[in-house]
């Protein structure tokens, strides 16, 4: 079914507004400084006294990099002094320990996630010693059923290191690659050679990683159809599990990097259309099913499995297949959703060593999601996780007439029936081949907080 893409450049370029990606309703840009660690400790508790409660999703921040890529909108720590690590990872296990304190011993870790910056900035031993205190802090899953999953640089890894994962848990990987084309590469600072990501992909699978992802990025500088067309056949050549092609957003103002991003050597708008729609057919082509938003997947592969069964599930790390558990983010700048709330640990190495020498969880902001946000979430994420809304689901869900209660958003989406972006019925959304490529501007109807003010906080759709 999701194989039933179809690009219409028109009405790409009529829609291409900034909008959410939403990993989250509300998005962050509604988190505030009024939401405290009582608030999040609340939650917590809260969430442990559930008659099953859910299971845990745990999130790592590892923020170190050892170059700076110039496109990077993360937050993270350029440094090549690697003993830097040592006094996060102290602060980070009393986190761990923390944290730990306030969840229910027995409640299962069906999902674990390292991101960055450079996981891999940290020396095996560092690896080896975080996932101990995890596992003493933590009810971590020891039959290999869990989503573990970490996010890699091919420069800061090898088989060794590769394997050493495996031993740990991880059994997913991401690969970060964005451009094999050696000028693109020198434009971003990001110089990697083909056959190191084949090495690392090479040995996650001799190590029996269960799925990889290839991470690739349009729009960079002297990117054109033709030499990105080239990317995606050596890509497709190395058959990862999954692809990701994300839209380079070049938003300087706000991140620091991309200022050494001359905005002459950027694709033009038309140019960027067209390394998308060859993207598109080269992947499908080739058998990927788009899943959504930027993510391609083989079809046996669980991303794929989980959205042709509507239990496929978005949160701050992406597309997954675990809907149901409580995530709790650990690390600078982490952001966690326990209960019905989101929360965030404050942004920079000072910040967050004060608060945790204060035996403090070093929350800075969230939010508490009221009922109208729950039902907006599950609207947004039905549509964006399966194409699909089953409005008397809602309905029953929410004890709401959806007609009435949506008026002025149905108004709206009459208009993008009319552009053949969807079908509108008494009993459910359907998103058109024409609509999935524009599927956060349909969702974005939904969003009660999105005004002309806030969108200038976000990237381009397309």
């Amino acid at each position: 079914m999701q194989q039933d893409l179809e690009f219409d450049a028109q009405l790409i370029r009529r829609y291409d507004q900034m909008g959410p990606r939403y990993t989250s309703y509300p998005t962050a840009v509604q988190f505030h400084d009024g939401f405290s660690e009582e608030d999040y400790r609340h939650w917590a508790e809260k969430s442990n006294r559930h008659a099953t409660p859910r299971p845990l999703s745990l999130y790592f921040h590892i923020p170190f990099c050892s170059t700076v890529c110039f496109y990077c909108a993360c937050n993270k720590v350029v440094t090549k002094n690697r003993t830097l690590a040592v006094p996060y990872l102290e602060h980070l296990y009393r986190e761990i320990a923390a944290q730990g304190e306030m969840f229910d011993a027995q409640r299962p870790v069906d999902q674990l996630h390292w991101g960055g910056g450079t996981p891999t900035f940290l020396n095996q031993e560092q690896m080896a010693e975080l996932m101990t205190i995890t596992a003493e802090h933590f009810n971590l899953r020891g039959d290999d059923q869990g989503e573990y999953s970490i996010e890699i640089d091919p420069r800061e890894a090898d088989t060794d290191t590769v394997e050493i994962l495996r031993q740990l848990g991880f059994n997913r990987m991401s690969l970060g690659v964005q451009d094999f084309d050696s000028r693109v590469q020198k434009a971003v600072n990001r110089i990697q050679a083909e056959e190191q990501t084949l090495e690392v992909l090479r040995a996650a699978r001799h190590s029996g990683f269960k799925s990889v992802s290839l991470d690739l990025i349009y729009g960079l500088p002297f990117q054109n159809q033709a030499t990105f067309s080239r990317t995606i056949e050596r890509v497709i050549a190395a058959d990862p599990d999954r692809i990701s092609v994300f839209n380079y957003a070049h938003l300087p103002s706000r991140f620091k990097p991309q200022r050494r991003i001359n905005t002459h050597d950027l694709p033009k708008p038309s140019e960027k259309l067209a390394i998308l729609k060859s993207a598109i057919e080269q992947l499908t082509a080739a058998g990927y099913l788009y899943v959504g938003m930027d993510h391609f997947a083989k079809p046996d592969d669980e991303l794929a499995i989980a959205q042709r069964k509507h239990q496929l599930y978005r949160n701050f790390q992406g597309y997954s297949t675990h809907a149901d558990c409580d995530l709790v983010a650990m690390g600078i700048t982490a952001i966690g959703s326990v209960g019905n709330s989101y929360s965030q640990n404050v942004r920079t190495l000072e910040e967050y060593y004060r608060g945790i020498e204060k035996d403090k969880i070093p929350v800075f902001r969230g939010i508490e999601l009221n009922k109208d946000d729950l039902l907006r979430r599950r609207v947004i994420s039905d549509l964006i996780c399966h194409f699909y809304l089953d409005i008397s689901a809602i309905e029953d869900q929410f004890n709401i007439n959806f007609d009435s209660y949506f008026t002025i958003e149905i108004s709206r989406l009459k208009g993008m029936e009319e552009e053949l972006l969807l079908s509108l019925s008494n009993s459910e959304i359907r998103i058109r081949p024409k609509g999935r490529l524009l599927i956060r501007n349909i969702c974005m109807v939904f969003d009660h907080y999105l005004s002309g003010n806030s969108k200038g906080t976000f990237s381009k759709v397309i």
